[in-house]
C-alpha cells in the first residue's frame, strides 16, 4: 500500500470540534451578533491569560495589528529598524504607517539580526530620527539574545514591537513571546500553529494603549462606539465572531498541539544531528512553537534539488522564512537602496523548512529526518 504523502500543512480540527463550531456560529447568525461581541471578548481575555499580558485585541489580521502597534508608538515620519529577512507585512506596516525601513541582516544561527547588528544600527546613526526596532521571531525562535536587545534599546530610549506571527506559545526565561518587548502582533492566517481562518491579535500590557487600540480597529471610535464620532485614524480591522469562535477552539487545544510539534522536532532533529547537519535550534528556549524547523543547506547543494529529492519520496517541504529577504524584494525598490546584508543574501535562499505539523505521527518525523539526511550528505 503507498504510503500517505507527508505536508506540510495540516488543519487541526477533530469532528467534535467541528461539530461544536458548527453550533456556536448558529447561536451568532441567530443572534445578529457578528463582530465585537461576546466571543472576541471571550476569545481576547483568554489569549491575554495564555501569553500573560493585561490586554489583547483581536483584529482581522497580524498585518493589521502591527500597523495599530506603530501608530501607537507615533512610528510616522520616524525610521524603524527591522530585519531584511521577515514576510512582506513586517516591512509593509511601517510603510503604511508613514514611516522609514532600516534593514538589519542576520545571524545564520538564529536567521534574526545580532544584538551587536543592532548596536551598530544605533551608535552608526541608522537615522537622526530612529524610533525604535520592529523584531521577528522567524519560525517562532527567540534570539537568545533578544532580552538583552530588548534592554539595550530602552536604555537608548527606543521600543521594541514584537512581530509574533510564528511564535504563538514560544517562551525565554519565563516569558512568553508577545510579552517581551512593548507590544506584539500574533498572525492566524490558515498556516499558523493555530487559526481563526484569517486574522491576528495584539498584545498590550498598557492602559491608553489597549484603549486607542481598540478604537483604531474600529474606525477611530472610541469606547466601543458604534456611532457616528470618529477620534482616531482608524480603519475596519475587527475580527469576526465566527472567527473568534475558531480561535477560542485553537487556543484551547494549543498546549497539545505545541506538544505534539516539539516531539516531531525532537525526532527529525536527532537524525541531523547525528549526522552533522546544521539547523536553527531551540534548545535555547523554555518552549517553542516550532512553527518553521530552519536547515542549512551544505555548500554543494542546493534548495531546489532537496526540494525535488524529497517530492519523489511523498515529502512535501512548506514554504522557508523567507526564500528572498525584503531589500531584495520589487516592490521595496528604493528602500535602503545601495546597502547590501551579506548574510540575508546567502542564506535565505539556502535553507529549506522540512513538514513539521501536529498532524505528523512519530514514524513521519523519524521517515523526514532520515531523508533530510540522505539527500543533504549524499
Amino acid at each position: 500500500m503507498k504510503k500517505q504523502p507527508i505536508k506540510p500543512f495540516y488543519f487541526d480540527i477533530t469532528e467534535e470540534e467541528i461539530e461544536s463550531f458548527a453550533e456556536q456560529s448558529k447561536t451568532i447568525l441567530k443572534s445578529g451578533r457578528l463582530i465585537l461581541g461576546e466571543n472576541t471578548a471571550e476569545f481576547e481575555k483568554a489569549f491575554a491569560e495564555y501569553v500573560g499580558t493585561k490586554h489583547a485585541i483581536a483584529v482581522n489580521s497580524g498585518s493589521s495589528g502591527l500597523e495599530i502597534l506603530l501608530r501607537l508608538k507615533k512610528a510616522e515620519n520616524t525610521t524603524v529598524l527591522v530585519p531584511t529577512n521577515t514576510n512582506f507585512a513586517t516591512v509593509a506596516a511601517v510603510l503604511r504607517v508613514g514611516g522609514q525601513v532600516q534593514y538589519l541582516d542576520m545571524d545564520e544561527t538564529t536567521f534574526a539580526p545580532s544584538l551587536q547588528m543592532v548596536k551598530e544600527a544605533v551608535e552608526k546613526g541608522a537615522s537622526p530620527n530612529l524610533s525604535g526596532v520592529l523584531w521577528v521571531h522567524i519560525g517562532g525562535v527567540i534570539s537568545p539574545e533578544f532580552p538583552q536587545i530588548v534592554e539595550y534599546c530602552r536604555q537608548n530610549g527606543l521600543f521594541v514591537l514584537e512581530d509574533t506571527a510564528h511564535a504563538h506559545g514560544s517562551q525565554i526565561n519565563g516569558v512568553q513571546a508577545g510579552n517581551l518587548g512593548d507590544g506584539s502582533a500574533f498572525s492566524f492566517f490558515p498556516t499558523k500553529v493555530m487559526t481563526t481562518f484569517e486574522g491576528g491579535i495584539i498584545t498590550l500590557n498598557d492602559e491608553e494603549e489597549d484603549y486607542i487600540a481598540r478604537s483604531l480597529r474600529n474606525q477611530g471610535k472610541r469606547g466601543m462606539d458604534f456611532g457616528g464620532l470618529h477620534t482616531d485614524f482608524g480603519n475596519s480591522t475587527r475580527m469576526t465572531e465566527i472567527h473568534a469562535v475558531l480561535g477560542r477552539i485553537h487556543l484551547a487545544k494549543l498546549p497539545q498541539m505545541l506538544a505534539r510539534r516539539q516531539k516531531c522536532y525532537q525526532l527529525i532533529t536527532a537524525s541531523l544531528r547525528e549526522a552533522g547537519l546544521s539547523f536553527v535550534s531551540t534548545d535555547h528556549m523554555d518552549n517553542a512553537s516550532q512553527y518553521k524547523l530552519i536547515v542549512h543547506v551544505p555548500e554543494g547543494k542546493t534548495a531546489k534539488e532537496i526540494k525535488s529529492a524529497l517530492a519523489e519520496e511523498d515529502i512535501f517541504l512548506g514554504g522557508t522564512v523567507y526564500e528572498i529577504p525584503c531589500h531584495q524584494q520589487p516592490v521595496f525598490q528604493g528602500v535602503c537602496q545601495g546597502q547590501n546584508f551579506p548574510r540575508a543574501e546567502y542564506w535565505c535562499p539556502n535553507h529549506i523548512c522540512p513538514p513539521l505539523t501536529s498532524g505528523m505521527t512519530d514514524e513521519e518525523a523519524k521517515m523526514v529526518g532520515e531523508a533530510l539526511v540522505r539527500h543533504l550528505t549524499h
